[in-house]
């Protein structure tokens, strides 16, 4: 559990009828005064923080802020939730390591009565079949682990210039006969300034609790962030940057593992005030918009670089991101590729589109005997 409030079910349920400056205050003062958040690495359903896209992907893997027209960036900030989203769907593969495999669905729908735009989800990890052993090593079958989330989102303009929304999430794990469940939930206000073309925001994500734990361990904590994000497209040049302050609840995020960094040679200034720490929680992206169809995205992640380099070889491109994004009329196909370990790399793919242009291939599909 993240906080020791009495009666938060009342806050959740009276969001949506709450007037938006009382919002936005409300959640500030609770993140600011929340207790007992945990790192990385010590909470449970760690694949809520995974880039779900390949634009997100190629902007560093943490962006809230960027101006776009992919709705697959409202997954990690349900305000970025636009009426221009109306029947878009975007779909996107991920291939990933030992032939992991993970899909991700998103639909948007706008009602005009509600004045509110909506968000439908889906996250999914398949890490393909595994041998199931006793412990000396006795093979007794095979199991298929699976993590899964399921969202509904919503966003709501506020005056000319302010959106806000959120985001219900059911979260799903199993791997064999070791199951767990937990409910969370983000939320999200964004200011859009389009005559300047900024955009800044800030999210609260990943608030709740694990309903089911594993068989055998304790409840854990989820993965909680509290994001801050400013995008600007400069005004003679077809550029646009972002930065990403992510993590705010905590300063000293470095992960202190001693055994670790003595073979590996590293010192870890843990508990102390540096540029390192500081810039363990940004995030730093580039779009370079070349026609009105083709954009290059370049992204930097100070932590992952720090978190992934091994001290004693040569860490090559490490924390580096990148992606193009080719967008036609009626359909954007995006890719992504993000640096690792050793040079080692992982491909996105991705493709959005509006549902009513998906039914018109369909048909015209048909026509010709497909």
């Amino acid at each position: 559990m993240f906080y020791r409030y009495p009666r938060r079910a009342e806050l959740v349920y009276s969001l949506p009828t709450m007037r938006f400056p009382a919002l936005v205050i409300v959640l500030i003062f609770r993140t600011v005064f929340a207790d007992g958040q945990t790192l990385g690495g010590s909470t449970v359903f760690n694949f809520l923080r995974f880039s779900n896209t390949p634009q997100l992907t190629a902007l560093g893997g943490e962006n809230i802020s960027n101006q776009s027209a992919d709705i697959g960036l409202s997954y990690h900030n349900p305000a970025l939730l636009r009426e221009a989203m109306h029947t878009q769907a975007s779909f996107v593969f991920n291939a990933l390591y030992a032939g992991i495999k993970s899909y991700h669905l998103q639909l948007g729908y706008h009602s005009k009565a509600a004045a509110t735009t909506f968000g439908l989800g889906i996250l999914y990890f398949n890490y393909g079949n595994l041998a199931q052993t006793d412990v000396s090593g006795n093979i007794s079958g095979d199991f298929h682990p699976r993590d899964y989330v399921l969202q509904l989102s919503m966003s709501r303009a506020y005056l000319a210039r302010w959106f806000y929304g959120a985001s219900f999430k059911y979260i799903g794990s199993q791997y064999g006969a070791y199951r767990s469940s937990g409910v969370a939930a983000d939320f999200g206000v964004s200011y859009q300034d389009t005559a300047s073309q900024l955009q800044a925001s800030l999210v609260i994500k990943n608030l709740g609790i694990q309903l089911k734990s594993y068989s055998g361990s304790e409840r854990e904590e989820l993965p909680f962030d509290l994001q801050l994000g400013i995008s600007k497209r400069l005004e003679n040049a077809p550029i646009q940057f972002s930065l990403t302050l992510n993590r705010l609840h905590h300063f000293d995020v470095t992960y202190d593992d001693t055994l670790y960094n003595n073979e590996n040679g590293l010192n870890q200034s843990k508990g102390q005030f540096s540029f390192d720490n500081i810039f363990r929680h940004i995030v730093l992206a580039t779009q370079f918009y070349i026609t009105d169809k083709l954009e290059i995205s370049v992204g930097y992640n100070y932590l992952r670089r720090k978190e992934l380099n091994v001290g004693s070889s040569a860490n090559g491109i490490n924390g580096f991101s990148a992606g193009l994004g080719v967008l036609f009329k009626k359909m954007q196909l995006r890719y992504a590729r993000s640096y690792y370990q050793s040079n080692r790399s992982y491909h996105q793919l991705g493709v959005n589109m509006k549902l009513n242009e998906l039914a018109s291939l369909g048909n015209l599909g048909r026509s010709i005997g497909w």
